[in-house]
């Protein structure tokens, strides 16, 4: 169907995870989904199948049931896979998988409610927690090289940038703030263009982008002046291409996609499909991104210029 010069897009192809899916990263030609059944299901894209599996043991229930570990964040880094589950009490478990082993650097006797972990480099991960402090940790040391308050909100979303040395960070209270990852130094502070919770952000290229519950797609360009989109329902998800001049946005009851250009506002294609509340959107290339939800499918879509 045809709106003008936008058209709804189909997905190229899609791939089903073991569980609805709560986050994934795309490392090469893999894919690593976490789910909320308690395993990263691998994913080759050339060939569209899942080609392995990293599962976590479920975990005692307090009337003595077994209950699977929903994982709630996976990132990749040399080789190596990390990834955040959930454990007794609402604590969590953060593991790294090697390729051959399985192991785990938080448990829930560290008493720390992380949200989201991140790979800095080969032995520094970026911990997010419930209670929006952010933790440098070292895994060479088993230590937390420093912890920061950033505000009394609860956190909601990070996101590193590309060269890793800065992360974006969000909460319910609609502000962002850009911290300096050596340093813990707080950088700025973006809090224009939203009034209520951001649930998801994305930072590529110094452009930012954020999804919000009222219903806004900030945005704050590298060049030039902040804007914001207005939505019809809630944003849960956003994302940019690598170069930071194409967006997308969840968009409308029907949890479709928008695209849109950075530097206009201009709203080009709507990418059509999802059945349920995204969470997750990834840009391979300018071309290729990928987006999940509270479902089992994952869509793989493919966009052309406008």
């Amino acid at each position: 169907m045809v709106h003008g010069y936008t058209k709804e897009i189909k997905p190229l192809f899609r791939l089903t995870s073991q569980g609805a899916v709560r986050d994934f990263v795309v490392d090469g030609d893999r894919l690593y989904a976490a789910n909320n059944m308690g395993t990263v299901d691998i994913f080759d894209l050339p060939s569209q199948k899942m080609v392995d599996q990293i599962m976590i043991e479920p975990y005692l229930g307090i009337r003595g049931e077994y209950i699977r570990s929903v994982i709630l964040s996976v990132d990749r880094f040399k080789g190596k896979t990390l990834l955040v589950s959930v454990a007794q009490n609402g604590f969590r478990n953060v593991w790294i998988h090697d390729g051959i082993e399985l192991k785990n650097i938080v448990s829930p006797r560290d008493k720390l409610v992380v949200s989201e972990a991140r790979f800095v480099d080969e032995n520094k991960i970026m911990f997010g927690t419930l209670g929006y402090e952010m933790i440098l940790y070292d895994t060479g040391d088993r230590y937390q090289a420093y912890k920061k308050k950033v505000e009394q909100s609860a956190f909601s979303d990070v996101v590193l940038s590309q060269d890793k040395s800065h992360m974006v960070s969000a909460s319910e209270s609609g502000e962002v703030t850009l911290i300096d990852v050596k340093s813990s130094e707080i950088l700025n502070i973006y809090n224009s263009e939203n009034v209520d919770k951001v649930y998801r952000i994305d930072y590529r290229n110094g452009t930012l982008i954020t999804a919000g519950q009222d219903r806004r797609v900030g945005v704050y360009p590298k060049e030039g002046k902040a804007y914001h989109i207005k939505s019809n329902f809630l944003v849960y998800c956003a994302a940019l291409s690598p170069s930071g001049k194409i967006g997308v946005y969840s968009s409308g009851t029907q949890n479709d996609l928008q695209l849109f250009k950075v530097k206009t506002g201009e709203k080009g294609d709507s990418l059509i499909g999802h059945f349920a509340t995204l969470n997750t959107i990834r840009f391979v290339n300018e071309k290729i991104l990928i987006s999940a939800g509270d479902e089992p499918d994952i869509f793989v879509w493919r966009i052309s210029e406008f």
